[in-house]
């Protein structure tokens, strides 16, 4: 159904953010599954970053092709948490779905979140992994990490598992999510700050084909591309990052979350060192906290436990 034959109040508009960069390869395959989605009113909002192969040919037809299409070019490049901020900002829509240039989108992708949505501030599905060449690999992200329905704050203290690429977002709670920290990821952030409107809903059906290859930015295996380019980070800078992350979630959480609040106050104060009395209430806090903390990790209640007894002498 063309996005321009329909636009009913029973269907609110969803901008899709499209963040490109280098993109040539897999982008025509990510843009396609876009336009043949079946929900009838959406935008597709792209946002490239300085790209230097054949990105901007390929945009340019689609810009042309698509009436619901807007294109936007960096003259310098910003890196990917501010090319996706740039893109949220100019969307239009009452909802944003996030989308990666090299993945495929199920025909039903949108149109199913949008049902499912209710009131949920977020709402996301599970994906299934795809090998460069588009071969189904018979893994779902669901095989990999606990997708669930988060329903709390503390969910993302030491992580959280609802990917920007299988994600709808009430337009709101995206702007108030910038800008991102720079030592997070767009998708962590935004899922933390959302669930201070309500838990987050997970849909248990593989609506996005996740694309795996050497050059993801972020994905199940980007880790070891980059570390092939990066120089590994000492304990020490590890350590900065997560107390800086650790503040920011507390200065982040609304007063009127009093208890969590509270909670990330004595976190943020367990992280600043190891001295013997930080160390038991870190550990204390991820005791009582361990259903929460815990949730995205597919573990045993053992080793939960272990989790948590190694905060004693480590932070996460």
């Amino acid at each position: 159904m063309n996005p321009s034959e329909t636009h009913s109040s029973h269907f609110p508009l969803v901008s899709v953010v499209v963040a490109t960069y280098n993109g040539a390869l897999f982008l025509r395959g990510q843009l396609d599954s876009i336009f043949g989605q079946t929900y009838p009113n959406f935008e597709v909002v792209i946002v490239d970053d300085a790209s230097k192969d054949g990105t901007l040919a390929i945009l340019d037809y689609y810009e042309t092709m698509h009436p619901n299409v807007r294109v936007f070019k960096a003259e310098e490049n910003l890196g990917f948490r501010k090319n996706f901020e740039k893109g949220m900002l100019l969307c239009k829509g009452e909802y944003i779905a996030l989308s990666d240039q090299d993945d495929i989108w199920l025909p039903e992708k949108i149109s199913t979140l949008m049902r499912e949505r209710g009131d949920h501030a977020l709402i996301y599905c599970n994906s299934e992994l795809i090998d460069a060449e588009g071969n189904r690999l018979g893994v779902k992200l669901t095989d990999l990490k606990n997708l669930l329905s988060f329903a709390s704050p503390l969910n993302y203290v030491v992580g959280g598992t609802a990917s920007g690429h299988a994600m709808i977002i009430k337009k709101d709670v995206a702007q108030q999510s910038l800008p991102v920290p720079e030592m997070v990821t767009h998708d962590y952030w935004i899922g933390f700050v959302a669930t201070f409107t309500s838990p987050l809903k997970f849909v248990d059906q593989a609506l996005v084909l996740y694309r795996q290859h050497g050059g993801n930015v972020i994905g199940v295996n980007s880790g070891n591309a980059r570390a092939t380019k990066k120089r590994k980070v000492t304990s020490q800078e590890r350590h900065a990052l997560i107390r800086q992350r650790m503040k920011l979630m507390y200065e982040k959480c609304p007063d009127d979350q009093t208890e969590i609040k509270k909670v990330f106050y004595s976190l943020d104060k367990s992280y600043q060192n190891f001295s013997l009395r930080n160390n038991f209430t870190r550990m204390m806090i991820f005791f009582k906290y361990r259903k929460e903390i815990t949730a995205y990790k597919k573990r045993s209640e053992l080793r939960r436990w272990l989790f948590c007894l190694k905060m004693f002498y480590k932070i996460e």
